[in-house]
């Protein structure tokens, strides 16, 4: 089927050509068997979905493509111009409390570290940069549920941002990173993701290049070296900070920052939800996450966790960390998560919980990228996650209704930094539309087995 996007005409919301849909693009679907659907200005997600039940195009494929539309051009923007220089939201005492002694940070190991982040050629062919799986311009993640490496090889993990990544006590969904430098490194000679062999490898092809040889020699006064490389990249990590949001604004006594549904969606996470019990509020990191490790059930739908662990017990007993790297990103044992790590039964299945700021703009979420919106994530956690015999204690049946779901999710958009306001309503719209389009698929998947 020929399916092409048709560029509309006349001025948009927010500056840009074209028909939008809250500051989006859209136009129209042509398909080859005649069916013209044109989008107007305006059109929220649940009108998409309303016209979509009104409209011919009666089967789901055809609420699939006024998806695609959205999907293909929602993303977390550049700061909108003209808007307000953002807020820190967190001190320069704060962020200095969480710099190791032996990297301090600097402007010039930043940039530094931005330039390696952005260069192809720290890959062994040359086809990839950090920034391709934690791009900015998608809240430093790739909208894919896992990632593709060199070679075109597909990772089992999904891509977490590194927007704060600095607070976390331990890195990756498993936390086999014991720090921000170890981690940046460690994708570099991963097989499936950036594909180098020795870190002497990586230092020869840098040293080769006239603007890394200068820069290294700037920062820290002698040549390129593996260490160094770490440190650069992790001072570039450490730059990448959310910012005040819609939260932020109502704490402080504005109560026009939040809606009547994020309020409520606010109340439930603190309460009936229980969303609190994992991801912690503490006013002095506000962050909405505890640095812990859960077994919520996701990995468990596609293994039986005790039959995964006998597999691979010897291969993790026997694992130093550039073993245990590849376990985690290119076998089937990557869902036993925190196992990997630390061998201790009562981890297997149990993943880092991430941090709640910006999270409307970092999905498909969960450690797989198996649940694609915020309401499918509050919906897993709603029915009490997945059983199996490494459940988390907490994890319980919530009793939640359809509205106090939308709630939920709305007060979470409430964390997204107000630089991203405009894109906060588009995805906002865009999840919510695969969300319904998900829920419409079920039924008539449920209608054709009847």
């Amino acid at each position: 089927m020929e399916i092409s996007l048709l560029a509309a005409s006349g001025a948009a919301a927010h500056g840009h050509g074209g028909a939008g849909v809250n500051g989006v693009w859209i136009g129209a679907f042509q398909l080859s068997f005649g069916h013209i659907l044109a989008l107007p200005e305006g059109l929220s997600g649940s009108k998409v979905y309303d016209l979509w039940r009104e409209s011919e195009m009666k089967h789901p494929l055809g609420l699939a493509l006024i998806l695609i539309s959205i999907a293909v051009c929602v993303h977390a923007q550049p700061p909108t111009p003209g808007a307000p220089p953002p807020v820190a939201l967190f001190s320069p005492a704060t962020i200095q409390s969480f710099t190791p002694a032996n990297n301090p940070g600097s402007d010039a190991k930043a940039k530094l570290g931005d330039m390696l982040f952005d260069d192809k050629r720290l890959s062994v062919d040359d086809s990839l940069a950090c920034n391709m799986c934690h791009s900015p311009r998608n809240g430093f993640t790739t909208h894919t549920p896992t990632s593709r490496g060199v070679r075109d090889q597909l990772g089992k993990r999904n891509a977490p941002s590194i927007l704060n990544a600095m607070f976390y006590k331990t890195m990756f969904w498993d936390g086999r990173a014991a720090s921000l430098e170890e981690q940046a490194t460690l994708p570099i000679l991963n097989p499936i993701e950036m594909g180098q062999k020795e870190p002497k490898d990586v230092v020869a092809k840098l040293s080769a290049i006239p603007e890394f040889v200068e820069a290294f020699q700037q920062v820290f006064g002698h040549p390129v070296n593996w260490e160094d490389v770490g440190k650069a990249l992790a001072a570039f990590e450490r730059t990448r900070l959310s910012t005040e949001a819609p939260f932020d604004r109502f704490l402080r006594g504005d109560e026009k920052a939040m809606n009547a549904s994020q309020r409520r969606g606010w109340a439930l996470f603190t309460g009936k939800a229980r969303c609190g019990s994992c991801h912690t509020y503490d006013p002095a990191l506000p962050l909405f996450g505890d640095n812990r490790f859960h077994n919520t059930g996701v990995g468990s739908r596609k293994q039986d966790f005790n039959q995964l662990a006998k597999r691979a017990a010897d291969s993790i007993a026997k694992g130093n960390k550039d073993e245990i790297d590849k376990l985690a990103l290119a076998t089937d044992a990557s869902e036993l998560g925190r196992f990997l790590v630390s061998k201790n039964r009562e981890d297997i299945g149990a993943f880092k919980t991430p941090f709640l700021r910006d999270v409307l703009l970092t999905g498909p979420y969960m450690h797989d990228g198996s649940l694609e919106t915020l309401w499918d994530v509050v919906e897993f956690f709603n029915k009490g996650g997945e059983k199996n015999p490494f459940l988390d204690a907490g994890m319980q049946p919530l009793g939640l209704t359809a509205s106090e779901v939308d709630d939920l999710v709305n007060f979470m958009g409430a964390l997204t930094s107000d630089r991203f306001s405009v894109e906060r309503a588009g995805e906002l719209d865009r999840q919510h539309t695969a969300y319904l389009y998900g829920l419409a698929l079920q039924r008539e998947n449920h209608k054709h087995a009847q």
